[in-house]
């Protein structure tokens, strides 16, 4: 029977939010999906993350509206996919079982019918509620792990941590831990099981071993999602398709590679090659990429790279000798488990067909590449350039202090500004942590779920000042007061804009009035007009 690997198009969602600071118009949008409606995909990923944010702070347009246009558009002929984390949903926060249900029956009433759902802390209690929701409200879970790797200590670190009798931690991010996790998911009622790679840092071999350990043992699809920031990218896309995998997530041409996910076609030529079935339309695929490459040029404003790979299609466009035998070989190295020479190849094959070249300071820092630039804003901000290297080196103990939580936002940013805290208290002769931000505390205190490892007693006390673990409590969660504008009337007057005032406070407001404006001045324009037709 030929393998059959199912596809996930993150073009429209995570693409341009890793590549293009999630700008797209609905406008744009609407360019592309005529073509997606026979491309084929097992699934387009179309909401959530940082969409509904930067839609109203930058775009003036309504999330809502968005999924309603897409759904009319696409009907039933691909499955619409979102993400949400956690209870943060896709807001700051973590929020009441009361506004997980609302938000999750109102996203999927608007076409939704595939929820992802990850922990920052993959904290599976976390998820619960979500799934539960989700399930009563008809859709499909997938369930996400997030991946993560042990702090990096140089030789340097743990001789000093020798010297002064400190434990540095043991591996804590294990095949067995991300096992145990996918069990728990599994368990809970997810449909599908993603092993989520947001940072990028999951190597070929790593890529192997944890794939073959979820066919083993779960009984639902797997599927695979990374990103190509340090250059492991393409090279563990090919390695869990060799090793079983069911779906794997990528990007189109255009919107691919660098710090977003691999190119399709790139998987594409990997897959005709080994007789693996994608089962997708490549000629509806190459009509959406001509539409994304015009869109890219709109969007040069938030392209940090603003040079295109070269154009190709996999149906009408040929490559050099050389660049088909690389192909072969990284096929080859592949099925031999040879990351280096399939690393090598897969880098001059990007190489040729001009996509970013691997980010060295997330490969050697092992950081994500939104945590570092965090990192330098948060010290720029202080006029405190100089310390980058001081708090790089602190990340280590903060992550350790705070129980070695993973590096996914938001977890990524509360740490990385925590150390660039640390760093100004080392300079100034303070003890460290003498300035902890309010989303440290709530972080030790326990409002975003379980860590990894438990947190000393001791430090929660100096944080919070408290030695026991608080979780998060409904009851102690403050709706939002009701909003009403300079007239008295109330600015939401939908559940839709009651869920988009409750998960951003003020961008909601801002929006929400200036869309009553707006909608004030239509009616006026259409009473003059209606006046004007009425004398004549």
């Amino acid at each position: 029977m030929t393998q059959k690997i199912f596809v996930r198009d993150l073009t429209l969602c995570d693409a341009q939010q890793s590549t293009f600071a999630t700008r797209m118009t609905q406008e744009q949008i609407n360019h592309v999906l005529p073509y997606y409606r026979n491309a084929g995909f097992y699934a387009m990923e179309v909401w959530g993350g940082a969409v509904p944010d930067t839609m109203m702070r930058f775009l003036g347009e309504n999330p809502w509206n968005r999924l309603d246009q897409i759904k009319a558009e696409i009907g039933n002929m691909s499955r619409l996919s979102a993400v949400s984390s956690g209870r943060n949903l896709v807001g700051y926060s973590p929020y009441p079982d009361t506004l997980i249900e609302s938000f999750y029956r109102n996203v999927i009433e608007s076409g939704i019918d595939l929820m992802r759902v990850f922990d920052p802390l993959n904290d599976i209690e976390n998820l619960k509620s979500s799934i539960r929701y989700i399930k009563r409200s008809k859709a499909k879970v997938d369930g996400a792990i997030c991946y993560e790797v042990d702090a990096h200590y140089s030789p340097v670190d743990r001789i000093k941590a020798a010297l002064h009798g400190e434990k540095i931690p043991g591996s804590i991010y294990t095949d067995a831990y991300f096992l145990e996790k996918a069990l728990q998911l599994e368990a809970a009622g997810a449909n599908i099981i993603t092993i989520e790679d947001m940072s990028g840092l999951m190597t070929p071999s790593r890529t192997a071993s944890i794939i073959q350990l979820f066919k083993q043992h779960l009984k639902v699809p797997v599927d695979f999602h990374t990103h190509c920031t340090p250059g492991y990218g393409l090279a563990s896309v090919l390695m869990a398709i060799l090793h079983g995998v069911d779906m794997v997530d990528t990007n189109i041409w255009y919107f691919a590679g660098g710090s977003a996910s691999p190119a399709l076609e790139l998987v594409y030529v990997f897959c005709k090659k080994m007789g693996i079935e994608l089962d997708l339309n490549m000629e509806a695929v190459a009509a959406i990429n001509k539409e994304l490459y015009t869109i890219r040029k709109e969007l040069s404003a938030y392209d940090p790279v603003k040079e295109f790979p070269k154009p190709f299609n996999p149906l009408v466009d040929s490559f050099p000798a050389e660049i088909d035998r690389f192909f072969n070989e990284a096929i080859v190295a592949a099925r031999h488990g040879k990351e280096d020479d399939l690393l090598r190849y897969c880098h001059a094959i990007e190489a040729y067909f001009n996509f970013p070249v691997p980010n060295e300071q997330v490969k050697v820092s092992q950081l994500p590449a939104g945590m570092y630039t965090h990192l330098v804003a948060q010290l720029k901000q202080v006029g405190e350039e100089r310390l980058l290297e001081d708090a790089l080196c602190l990340i280590p103990k903060v992550r350790e202090d705070a129980g070695m939580p993973p590096l996914v936002t938001p977890i990524s940013q509360i740490i990385a500004a925590q150390a660039v805290s640390c760093a100004l208290d080392k300079v100034n002769n303070r003890p460290l942590y003498s300035n902890p931000s309010i989303q440290f505390i709530e972080l030790i205190r326990g409002d975003y779920g379980k860590m990894p490892v438990a947190i000393d007693p001791l430090f929660r006390q100096k944080i919070t000042g408290i030695q026991k673990e608080i979780a998060f409590d409904d009851a102690n969660y403050i709706m939002q007061k009701p909003l009403v504008d300079e007239e008295g009337s109330l600015l939401a007057e939908t559940e839709k804009e009651l869920l988009l005032l409750e998960l951003f406070p003020t961008t909601a407001k801002r929006f929400l009035i200036r869309q009553k404006e707006q909608r004030e001045l239509s009616i006026e324009a259409v009473a003059t007009e209606e006046l004007i037709d009425y004398a004549e």
